[in-house]
């Protein structure tokens, strides 16, 4: 029986075959090794990596896919990803600070005119013309 060598490390390749499924594309390893300073929400005092950010509570599934699509296809450069990612999460954390007692999922109250007590516009509509 004569054996082969191979190239490869015997290590690295009999490990290979269980490796190559969960392999990370080079444009998530750079997202992932990217940390950026953001001074919102739960981030605050944190530096984070970009990838965590994207995935976080803060960033929209749309606005994820579009932003990963968009830098994985190379016409978004990475410093526009950072840009991208800071403003969204810096956004989203504020609008969540100014409005902490609006309920989620419920309809927001609003004050609505019964047929019993007419509103001044509603008695003459000529205005609307």
């Amino acid at each position: 029986v004569t054996v082969k060598s191979s190239n490869k490390d015997p290590m690295t390749a009999a490990g290979e075959e269980s490796d190559d499924a969960p392999k990370e594309k080079p444009w998530e390893t750079t997202l992932k090794t990217t940390v950026v300073h953001v001074e919102a929400g739960e981030f605050r005092g944190h530096k984070v990596s970009l990838w965590d950010l994207l995935h976080s509570g803060y960033i929209p599934e749309e606005n994820r896919k579009e932003v990963l699509e968009l830098y994985e296809a190379g016409e978004l450069t990475l410093e526009q990803v950072k840009t991208i990612v800071t403003t969204i999460v810096t956004r989203t954390a504020a609008e969540e600070r100014v409005e902490p007692d609006e309920p989620e999922d419920g309809p927001r109250a609003e004050p609505v005119a019964t047929e019993a007590e007419p509103s001044p516009l509603h008695g003459n509509r000529a205005w609307e013309e």
